[in-house]
Formats: C-alpha cells, sequence, structure tokens
C-alpha cells in the first residue's frame, strides 16, 4: 500500500498520551498554587536583617522600639541607652 504510514499509535498510546498531559496540567496547576499560597505567608522567625526595610507591608517598627531592641540585644549600654531613651519620649518616638 503506498501512502500507508502505519496503524498510529493505537489505543494504549492514546491512554498514556492523555494521561502523561492531564499529570502536567494537574502539576502546573499545583506549582502556581504553592507559589501564589506561599506568597501570603509572613514568616516572622526570619531575623529583619534578611531584608532591608522598603516601607511596604507590615509598618516599620518605631525609633524607641528599635532602641529598647538594641538594648535587650545588648547592642548598647544602658549608659548610652538613657539619654536617647528621654530624648525619644520628649519627641514623641517619631520614627
Amino acid at each position: 500500500m503506498m501512502g500507508s504510514y502505519g496503524m498510529g499509535m493505537g489505543p494504549g498510546g492514546w491512554v498514556f498520551m492523555g494521561l502523561f498531559w492531564v499529570l502536567l496540567v494537574g502539576a502546573i496547576v499545583w506549582l502556581i498554587a504553592e507559589l501564589v499560597r506561599s506568597g501570603n505567608r509572613h514568616d516572622t522567625t526570619a531575623p529583619a536583617l534578611l531584608a532591608p526595610p522598603t516601607g511596604f507591608g507590615p509598618a516599620s517598627a518605631t525609633a524607641v522600639d528599635v532602641l529598647d531592641r538594641r538594648l535587650a540585644a545588648g547592642e548598647t549600654d544602658l549608659a548610652a541607652y538613657q539619654p536617647v531613651r528621654a530624648a525619644l519620649g520628649e519627641s514623641g518616638g517619631a520614627r
């Protein structure tokens, strides 16, 4: 027979091809859903030093909060803390 290209894939080939595409599309949908969900999570355990403040998202800490955190972390001593805290208290703890 001239022009005959064989029998094609047969029923088994069509089933496997259909399963392949269903799995591929399902994996893509799952990946997109996971990426969207992970973008909505806020990791509160991550150090703030990894991501510099951008002014977007949650409100950034006030100057008093930063000063208190530095005292608690041991980055400053009480002698340096008290005058700065008093000055910030007079100014209302401006950012």
